[in-house]
């Protein structure tokens, strides 16, 4: 348990995200969230699209490899989003995932204006 003889370092925290630029990409996919929402109907009301509920807003090319909301997004399963390879710091070495086989599929891609 870390932490348990002093207080959690929340600002230090915060200024090594922003040092990762892990702030910039969370921001880019928050803006592509509530995009996706503006665009879709939300009948039920519960402040996200009926289309994405359950589903991940993914990137055509992953945040991680220099993509953006200008390059596009699409609605994907949770676990077609997250399951592509990683090296042993965790970042992304491939933007396929071993079903795929080299074929993307992008059922909808939707263009996002900024």
């Amino acid at each position: 348990m870390p932490y348990v003889n002093k207080p959690r370092p929340y600002k230090k925290e915060y200024e090594q995200q922003k040092a990762r630029g892990e702030l910039k990409r969370r921001e880019e996919r928050q803006r592509a969230r509530r995009a996706i929402d503006k665009m879709y109907p939300d009948r039920d009301k519960n402040g996200e699209a009926d289309i994405r509920q359950g589903k991940d807003v993914a990137h055509v090319k992953a945040l991680d490899k220099g993509g953006s909301n200008k390059a596009g997004v699409f609605i994907e399963t949770a676990n077609g989003n997250r399951s592509f390879k990683r090296d042993s710091k965790g970042n992304l070495v491939s933007e396929t995932t071993k079903s795929e086989k080299g074929e993307k599929k992008l059922s909808k891609v939707i263009k996002l204006k900024k």
